[in-house]
């Protein structure tokens, strides 16, 4: 997109921080500081930049990144919600008949897609992903995705967000530790429904870029872009209220409001 969701950067960095720490114990990551004092004493020089990188970055730990993106779909909805309706599966794998629309799935559904480095990933079965990193690293990666996520659910559901669907990403560290990397649990990574708002049967009412999915949508749908770039322009609505979007998702999850003075 050509346009800037303002706070966008800063809610997925700073919630991919408060992630981490309530990961501590759960899985290793790969960040090593996110505090700008922490960050500039790491690395001197960047200092007279914490105005700057403060609530906007992060110091992290080097890897080599596994081209997979290892989805986790506690409900069916979205691009799944499209090709169950369409063929009764999933990545080409059969689910369970008679499913609705944003039906609870049990267990989660662990769905890799490739990390494409250009246009759409591309969801692919399990079998898949062993012969692109190996049997034993998909293995592991699908047991830390389960693993995330059923912690990263639990503890939304605390807070009255269902966690619809998620994806991870983990990379090898140089020491051979396999490290939960990039975003965590976030409205760009993950689709967050109001639990008290939860009706199966249709779409749900969501804490994430649905109001971007949807105008691109109804831009498809009229004949108006095609799904590849160049991305149309945005209208100032769908902007402000993506940004109002972002930062309801931080405060309901951290249970405090992303502070705009830090920011500006």
């Amino acid at each position: 997109m050509h346009e800037a969701v303002p706070y966008k950067g800063a809610v997925l960095t700073q919630l991919t921080a408060w992630w981490c720490r309530h990961l501590e114990g759960v899985v290793a990551h790969h960040v090593l500081a996110s505090d700008a004092g922490e960050i500039v004493r790491a690395v001197p020089a960047l200092k007279g930049h914490e105005r700057e990188i403060a609530g906007r970055a992060m110091l992290c730990r080097r890897t080599t990144v596994f081209p997979i993106e290892c989805v986790i779909r506690g409900y069916i909805s979205g691009s799944a919600w499209k090709e169950y309706a369409k063929q009764g599966t999933l990545a080409g794998e059969p689910l369970s008949k008679g499913l609705k629309e944003s039906d609870r799935l049990e267990p989660p559904v662990f769905s890799p897609a490739t990390k494409a480095v250009t246009g759409h990933d591309e969801n692919i079965t399990i079998a898949r992903m062993r012969q692109e990193i190996g049997a034993d690293a998909a293995a592991e990666l699908e047991q830390k995705a389960r693993l995330i996520y059923e912690r990263g659910r639990a503890l939304a559901a605390e807070r009255g967000i269902i966690i619809a669907d998620t994806k991870f990403e983990f990379g090898r560290a140089a020491d051979g530790r396999i490290l939960l990397i990039d975003e965590v649990l976030t409205p760009d990574s993950s689709r967050f429904w109001p639990a008290d708002a939860y009706r199966p049967g249709g779409s749900q009412p969501s804490f994430d870029k649905q109001p971007l999915r949807d105008y691109l949508d109804g831009e498809r749908k009229a004949g108006r872009w095609n799904g590849e770039a160049p991305a149309p322009k945005l209208p100032d609505e769908v902007v402000r209220t993506t940004s109002e979007r972002y930062r309801d998702a931080y405060r309901r999850i951290t249970g405090e409001s992303l502070d705009l003075k830090a920011l500006a």
